[in-house]
């Protein structure tokens, strides 16, 4: 029996999705989704191969800036590391006040900023400002679907890099990392195989 070659690099698949020709749609992904295409992003290390995905996709990941974060209580625990690898790349943080009060009670900088509901300015007005560069928020319930889908439409028409998930969040982080930290490179499809 042959053996299948183990690759020495590693390979990001991303889905396009068209929610910039359909306004007012929800960005949350539901099962009926369709993506219009796929992207790959290709490296030996794992945060570039994902930058490079996300780049493709069209929602590139920032080199600094505010960081949004707004997470399920659940959510909680593990976004704690990843906000604190974001402060430690050089992000601010600002959070919704749940969020936002479990985050200073583990140490974190981090400004509170109103949910919509809650009266201007809120973190829409500062997505629309430019003030934020990265979204990293999930949600449990029905209405706080609802509550959070202007933040998901305007981070959508800002470009700006957005999760619903903390993997995704992770990920981001480490390809943020990876762009501050080491070089870009580029290799052809051949070169990548001819390893192989």
């Amino acid at each position: 029996m042959i053996e299948a070659p183990t690759p020495s690099h590693l390979s990001v698949k991303e889905s396009v999705f068209p929610f910039n020709k359909f306004p007012g749609v929800d960005v949350l992904l539901g099962p009926e989704m369709k993506s219009t295409g796929e992207v790959m992003g290709i490296d030996q290390d794992f945060g570039w191969a994902f930058a490079k995905a996300q780049a493709g996709a069209g929602a590139p990941l920032p080199k600094g800036g505010t960081a949004f974060i707004s997470v399920k209580e659940s959510d909680r625990p593990a976004t704690l590391e990843v906000v604190q690898q974001l402060q430690r790349l050089g992000f601010t943080v600002q959070a919704t006040s749940g969020t936002a009060a479990y985050l200073r009670n583990h140490g974190v900088i981090v400004e509170t900023v109103n949910k919509v509901m809650e009266g201007r300015p809120h973190v829409v007005d500062h997505i629309k400002n430019g003030q934020v560069a990265l979204v990293v928020n999930t949600v449990s319930t029905a209405s706080s679907h609802a509550d959070s889908l202007s933040i998901r439409r305007e981070a959508l028409n800002k470009g700006l890099a957005y999760y619903t998930t903390i993997r995704g969040a992770r990920a981001a982080v480490m390809g943020i990392e990876a762009i501050l930290k080491t070089e870009l490179t580029i290799r052809s499809l051949q070169e990548y195989h001819h390893h192989l």
